[in-house]
């Protein structure tokens, strides 16, 4: 190893201190680095495992005080998860290629440059800024990646790389998932949820991204549209849900009753009504987003659209409508709420629904009775819900036989 300076640790672990102290609330979050010395790392770098590869010659040249900004910036990457956000940003919209990750990379940084430093900690010299891609601060990664492309103003950081921990594209000089020293999956929730709650706790100078982000750590957004999938797919599931017994295959109990053919149960594909709310206080918006779960919700069924029904209700109960495209149902409505016909019309169909959902902002009466199958109920989501007449209004929440989900929910 002649010609090669060992990696300064004392230094090394000096600027992490002095992180600490500037950033109390990433404490928990610097210590859990596990410091790994590399000749390979360009500077400093992370992997999506909490390790942080370093560059001996970069500790050499660089000061302590910037040495804590760069590691509060690497700890941030991993934090704020990205290079998960990266992977799934990725597959949505068909990104591949070293290009598309520095961009990602220089989209991550932007997120977390806006409002990293000061207050104890120095900006190092070349950081990525929003400004400096012409766009404004506090934004996410996703949405600075939509906005920017590779070009004159980005090609002073074509040096930029840190690690798969922040585009989510694994390192030749990275020990990745059977490495040692690494954390699993539940550790490094751990160390986040620990954070978030540092953060919300005693949020000191926390700055207004870092509450944001502890927030949606300790409550994480409910993916909507998943839940509303599940729910069906159980309602649909359950025991007596599109069962009907045949004597076209015989039971195989048959065999010990000589003489006597048993049926046996058939499971059929269950029938879904929906019933879409369309009163005067269910915006255009919410409609169209109901249109669009009808989609989903024929997928939720194995794709059988002739086996789902639509019914459009305000005050009256409209014309049930057999799904063929989901964009070609006339909503018709726009007076007051009143579900309740919409659940009776559905129940009196024949052959009789196994799902019952309803897509509503929540404003109307609920049948007094369980309906006699599964019910699902999408709220549309509102920050308050209100009558215009009766500002004390409060609508009910749904009744406790019903499997709610909030639409909208991100």
């Amino acid at each position: 190893m002649t010609g090669f300076s060992a990696l300064d640790s004392g230094k090394l672990f000096t600027a992490r201190l002095q992180a600490a102290r500037a950033r109390p609330y990433l404490a928990t979050a610097l210590y859990a680095l596990h410091i790994v010395e590399s000749r390979k790392a360009p500077t400093m770098g992370v992997d999506r495992y909490w390790r942080c590869y370093v560059s001996p010659a970069f500790v050499d040249c660089t000061p302590v005080e910037e040495l804590a900004s760069v590691l509060v910036h690497e700890v941030s990457h991993l934090l704020r998860d990205h290079h998960r956000r990266s992977d799934r940003f990725a597959r949505e919209h068909e990104l591949t290629g070293p290009a598309e990750r520095l961009r990602m990379n220089i989209a991550a940084d932007a997120e977390i440059n806006d409002d990293a430093f000061g207050t104890g900690l120095i900006q190092p010299e070349g950081v990525v800024l929003p400004e400096t891609l012409g766009l404004p601060r506090g934004e996410l990664m996703e949405d600075y990646l939509r906005r920017f492309r590779l070009g004159p103003l980005t090609q002073e950081w074509a040096w930029l790389d840190c690690g798969s921990g922040a585009d989510g594209s694994d390192r030749e000089w990275e020990l990745g998932p059977d490495g040692a020293d690494g954390l699993s999956e539940q550790e490094r929730e751990a160390v986040r949820f620990r954070v978030a709650q540092g953060i919300v706790g005693r949020p000191g100078n926390a700055s207004q991204g870092w509450r944001r982000w502890a927030d949606e750590a300790l409550h994480p957004p409910q993916p909507w549209r998943d839940l509303l999938g599940a729910a069906i797919r159980s309602a649909a599931s359950a025991a007596g849900t599109g069962e009907d017994y045949t004597y076209g295959r015989p039971a195989r109990r048959s065999a010990g009753v000589p003489g006597v053919v048993l049926p046996s149960l058939r499971r059929t594909p269950p029938r879904v009504s929906v019933i879409i709310d369309t009163s005067g206080s269910v915006s255009d918006a919410e409609l169209g987003s109901a249109l669009l779960e009808v989609a989903a919700i024929a997928r939720a069924v194995g794709g059988r659209r002739d086996l789902v029904t639509v019914l459009s209700c305000d005050a009256a109960a409209r014309v049930a409508h057999p799904l063929c495209r989901a964009e070609g149902i006339p909503l018709v409505g726009g007076g007051g709420t009143d579900l309740r016909a919409g659940f009776a019309r559905a129940l009196r169909a024949r052959p009789r629904p196994d799902v019952l959902v309803v897509l509503t902002d929540g404003q109307t009466p609920w049948p007094s009775s369980r309906p006699a199958c599964r019910t699902v109920v999408g709220l549309f989501r509102r920050e308050r819900r209100v009558r215009e007449h009766d500002p004390d209004y409060v609508p009910d929440r749904p009744p406790a036989w019903a499997r709610v989900v909030e639409i909208g929910a991100a």
